[in-house]
């Protein structure tokens, strides 16, 4: 196992080491808003995996337990993806938003549908949204819904067949929230600091549903995302009603400028998300026909280029493994919270790690920005369950930290290994959800660092060329869908004659 005393190595002074060691810690794990105990501390309750309380019967399930394994491929795979439409007013000094927006919904499920459920993530936060309007696009309210937690449980007035399809129309508005910094509670990236105001999972959208199982509609954990997107279609229009001229956004498609307003249009994409900044300072370079931006805070411009050259590096490395990246853009936002997060085109990277930039490839800024850039494949292009299966993505961006560092800078490979991975002396089940009873810690260890290392046990049992020709059947395969453990050990089963079962064995609870 790679892990030696590493090549090279840079000097850390205790006020680093700590920083860096509460970044690590952070990951690009965002939480629970209402937590009020420290990452490492048990977790008091774990909510079930699907949904199970005040919900109609046809929703509701007794099996509190994990789910038993289920083909996620579309039965009607042709059918429109759902399409999201959202026009919306921000206020930047008084942090207010105002949003229309219509949801278009095909059911491809192959099941007849009673209801449907909305995720409302800003509802998560006390006193953030307000619902001022629900109805069909023919105009007819609809009332027939109730709240549990940020999950809206709407009954349909008429049962929706397979294939057919239905128009929502809402009208919310948002009061940001502004987190206060604690050492109880990790940072999470949605609401506004005096710097920046970001807009991640800040409109309702619908549920995936898997057929014969149910809604993929989790509760919030401690830790770890606990939101499942399917892929779907984006129209977004923004208007900034300040006054001020010096508003810069960053988000995940290009602006089309219309008068006061800009259009974005994003496909195929899991969500969008947005960042306001009146402090933004931009680099770009192309990648073939990508743009990358990178948006990064005054006295940091050393910092913001090198994020910049690792995402296009990465960029174009892991689109000469798996394919194309399917966007035109990808934005790089330096983040006022110490959580690195992933979304649909664009990512946040904590300014702490742009704190310590000292100009080497040696350094977490590098490696994060390299594992964030992953997550465009392997959480947007093939998507996963967040929270019951997180390794599937989480597992394999860490890895690709890895894979970056042996491409461009193998020099720095040791000294990933051991102050990335190695240091933490990382165990536990590879395949644990974000409910893990035994704190952050432990979920971290297990799913990114002990991820890690199974993949390159992995890959050293069956064979480098083995190894990338699975990922990228498995990313060909699984393109815009939800996949699972099944699917993953599915394809590389047509792909290696390899006896992995030993390895499985060692890693994973339920091999």
């Amino acid at each position: 196992m790679p892990g030696a005393r590493p090549k090279l190595q840079q000097a850390i002074d205790p006020i680093w080491f700590l920083l860096w060691f509460w970044l690590l810690l952070s990951g690009c794990s965002a939480s629970h808003p209402s937590q009020t105990v420290a990452p490492t501390s048990p977790i008091l309750i774990t909510p079930s995996p699907f949904i199970t309380a005040a919900l109609p019967t046809s929703l509701a399930s007794d099996d509190t337990t994990d789910p038993a394994p289920v083909q996620t491929s579309e039965p009607y795979p042709t059918l429109p993806s759902p399409q999201y439409e959202i026009t919306a007013t921000l206020n930047y000094s008084s942090h207010h938003l105002g949003a229309d927006e219509r949801i278009l919904y095909t059911n491809r499920t192959g099941e007849a549908l009673n209801e449907l459920v909305i995720m409302v993530p800003p509802r998560d936060f006390p006193g953030v949204f307000q619902l001022n309007r629900l109805e069909l696009e023919a105009g007819q309210p609809l009332e027939a819904f109730l709240w549990e937690g940020s999950r809206l449980l709407l009954q349909l007035p008429r049962s929706l067949s397979p294939g057919d399809s239905l128009a929502l129309r809402l009208s919310f508005e948002l009061f940001l929230p502004s987190p206060t910094p604690s050492p109880d509670i990790r940072p999470i990236p949605f609401g506004y600091t005096s710097r920046q105001t970001n807009l991640v999972d800040w409109y309702p959208f619908i549920a995936p549903y898997l057929p014969g199982k149910g809604w993929l509609a989790h509760a919030p954990g401690y830790f770890g995302e606990y939101l499942v997107y399917e892929s779907s279609d984006f129209e977004v229009n923004i208007r900034l009603t300040d006054q001020e001229d010096n508003l810069v956004i960053a988000a995940s498609a290009p602006a089309e400028p219309a008068g006061e307003w800009r259009r974005y249009r994003l496909e195929s994409a899991r969500n969008f998300a947005w960042s306001v900044s009146h402090e933004y300072e931009s680099a770009s370079l192309a990648v073939g026909d990508v743009k990358v931006i990178s948006y990064y805070f005054p006295f940091h411009e050393s910092a913001g280029q090198a994020a910049l050259k690792t995402t296009a590096e990465a960029l174009a490395l892991f689109s000469s493994l798996y394919g194309d990246y399917p966007h035109p853009l990808l934005s790089v936002v330096e983040a006022d919270f110490l959580d690195g997060m992933e979304y649909e085109g664009l990512y946040f990277l904590s300014n702490g790690f742009y704190n310590l930039y000292q100009g080497t490839p040696a350094e977490y800024l590098v490696a994060i920005s390299a594992h964030e850039t992953a997550h465009q494949w392997f959480y947007g292009t093939v998507g996963n369950d967040q929270a019951l299966e997180p390794w599937l993505d989480e597992a394999l961006c860490t890895y690709h930290e890895r894979l970056y560092f042996e491409q461009y800078y193998p020099q720095a490979l040791d000294w990933w290994w051991t102050y990335r991975v190695e240091y933490y002396q990382p165990r536990g089940w590879v395949d644990g959800s974000i409910y893990n009873p035994e704190g952050y810690r432990a979920y971290r260890d297990a799913v990114y660092l002990n991820g890690a290392r199974f993949l390159e046990e992995l890959r050293s049992q069956i064979d480098d060329q083995a190894f990338f020709d699975f990922l990228r059947t498995y990313v060909e395969n699984k393109s815009e869908e939800i996949a699972t453990k099944e699917d993953f050990f599915g394809i590389l089963q047509q792909k290696t004659n390899a006896d992995v079962k030993l390895l499985q064995h060692r890693y994973f609870l339920n091999p």
